[in-house]
This record gives structure tokens, C-alpha cells and sequence, in this order.
């Protein structure tokens, strides 16, 4: 069975790091290199008419303008619970009345070390700080049926928020409204 003996920072900037992994029974072999980043969170958020809290913001990795459920990293100290309740504020304007884990997934299997804690929020509601106008984001409430035609034609097409939505369903919180 292989397993990992020695780990090296090779690469280090304040977002991530570069990890050399290496397994003492196959030295021949060069390391393995991954990718260590902080825990991220995702928040499934449901407003009181029925619609999915969304952001939208330029992203310079991909080169375009996303649609993307609030998310961000979990910053040391903070619990994941908290990371959602901070990140779905920030970014929407919006705060959980209740906010469920849905489960914690394993973004990238082959390059990346972190987790993805999911989180479905009910009854959220404005808060008194107002809508975000800061960092080019603007939040868009959809419809089920209005996020489902944008996941058809690929304008919702994050695949770790794919995931979400994927265990709500499986658990009863979420339809594609279909």
C-alpha cells in the first residue's frame, strides 16, 4: 500500500502552499506535488419567497464573470459554521436564520488537500448592514427553475457548487425545480 512519508514546502505565497510528497518505498520515483490551501465553505442560502442567493463577480483565474453560491475560505480561528455565516453576509447582505452542514467533500482529489464544508441556510433574511458594494460583487436571487436553466445552458457552471446543490437534493433540501 503506498502512503506518504515526507512532505516539503517547496512554494509558498499567503493563498496556498506547494507540497512535495514522497513515499520512502519508491524513492526511484520523483514526489508528488499538491496543493495546500485553507478549508472553503459553501452556503446553499433559501429566502423566504423560494429563491437561491447567488453571487456574481469577475474571477481572474478563469478569466470571465461567475455565478456562484457564497462561499470563501474558513480563516484561522473560525469554525466552518462560522466561515458560512461570515461568508454568506459579506458577500449577499444576507443572514441564516438556521444553517445546516450538509456534508464536507474533498474538492480535488488529485492536487488539492483542503475540504469543502457545505451548508444549506434557511430563513435568512437582509441584514442591517445592507447589500454589499464593495469587491465588484452583486448578489442575484433566482428561482429553482430560473438556476436550473442557467445550469442547462452553463451559465451556473461551478462544479463544487454543482455538488451542493446535488447533496441538498439528496437530502431533501433542495429540488432543481423541474
Amino acid at each position: 500500500m503506498r502512503r506518504v512519508h515526507t512532505r516539503q514546502t517547496v512554494f509558498e505565497t499567503p493563498w496556498f502552499e506547494v507540497i512535495a510528497k514522497s513515499d520512502p518505498d519508491h524513492q526511484e520515483e520523483p514526489p508528488y506535488y499538491a496543493i495546500q490551501t485553507s478549508d472553503y465553505v459553501t452556503v446553499l442560502a433559501i429566502t423566504e419567497a423560494s429563491e437561491v442567493l447567488l453571487v456574481q463577480q469577475f474571477r481572474p483565474a478563469v478569466e470571465a464573470t461567475t455565478l456562484e453560491l457564497p462561499s470563501g475560505h474558513v480563516d484561522p480561528p473560525e469554525t466552518p459554521e462560522a466561515a458560512a455565516r461570515r461568508e454568506l453576509e459579506e458577500e449577499t447582505g444576507f443572514i441564516a436564520g438556521s444553517l445546516e452542514l450538509l456534508g464536507c467533500l474533498i474538492p480535488d482529489t488529485g492536487r488539492l488537500s483542503n475540504r469543502l464544508w457545505c451548508f444549506y441556510a434557511s430563513g435568512v433574511r437582509r441584514s442591517e448592514n445592507g447589500v454589499p458594494t464593495e469587491g465588484g460583487l452583486q448578489c442575484v436571487c433566482l428561482s429553482p427553475l430560473e438556476l436550473n436553466r442557467r445550469m442547462n445552458t452553463g451559465a451556473f457552471d461551478h462544479a463544487l457548487h454543482l455538488a451542493v446543490l446535488s447533496l441538498a437534493a439528496a437530502k431533501g433540501k433542495w429540488s432543481f425545480g423541474v
